[in-house]
């Protein structure tokens, strides 16, 4: 069962979210909340896997409830998706800065947003199509200039090409089928990379590609 929080200042909102994502037998709505506040209180009563996370909310936007969030150790098996109708970069950008796990506009289909919670919840990463091209942009820009490779010190030179690869955005699958390993075995090697680089998910490991030159907008795959 997949536990969830919804975080959102509009009722009718958070009455839609509740009644779609309660109608999935494998989902649990445990609790809302209509401020930041409110929603840091939330996590920490219920201990969600999945929060669905409004930016603009009073008492503490969700931006500010993700940073404390992702900063309490206790609650590092809880995964955060920004949903909001605001798609600007710079909220796009802090966003996974703070450490969520995806990043939704409100009129995503609902499939969509069901299929997201599901892709978060099993510790995988995930943006909306038109936000993923122009956030990676924005990382290149924030990383001008010479990039520091330092951090990839503790990986294999295989574990570096699987990380490059996690960069340029390709799944396990396509990640197994490039440098022809079984999608079992790519996974274990995204796994590894996390754990090295004490990355929270695959979003993680995307600005890590790019902060050390590994990946770069329209570089090939």
């Amino acid at each position: 069962m997949i536990r969830i929080v919804i975080a959102d200042d509009q009722h009718l909102i958070r009455a839609g979210f509740r009644a779609l994502l309660s109608s999935e037998p494998d989902f649990e709505v445990v609790g809302e909340a209509a401020t930041g506040r409110e929603a840091v209180a939330q996590v920490r009563a219920t201990r969600p896997d999945v929060v669905l996370m409004d930016i603009r909310m009073p008492d503490g936007d969700g931006l500010e409830a993700t940073e404390t969030i992702v900063a309490d150790p206790s609650l590092a098996a809880t995964r955060i998706v920004i949903v909001t109708t605001f798609e600007l970069d710079e909220y796009v950008g802090r966003a996974i800065r703070a450490g969520a796990s995806g990043f939704l506009v409100k009129d995503t289909e609902p499939v969509d947003l069901l299929r997201a919670v599901r892709v978060v919840a099993a510790g995988d990463a995930l943006l909306s199509p038109g936000v993923t091209r122009r956030l990676l942009e924005r990382f290149s820009l924030e990383v001008a200039g010479a990039p520091d490779a330092s951090a990839l010190a503790p990986l294999t030179p295989r574990e570096r090409e699987v990380l490059a690869l996690v960069g340029a955005g390709l799944t396990n699958d396509e990640i197994g089928a490039r440098l022809h390993l079984s999608p079992l075995t790519a996974k274990t090697h995204v796994s590894r990379i996390m754990t090295k680089l004490a990355a929270r998910d695959r979003v993680q490991l995307v600005i890590v590609a790019y902060e050390t030159g590994l990946a770069a907008p329209g570089r090939p795959a």
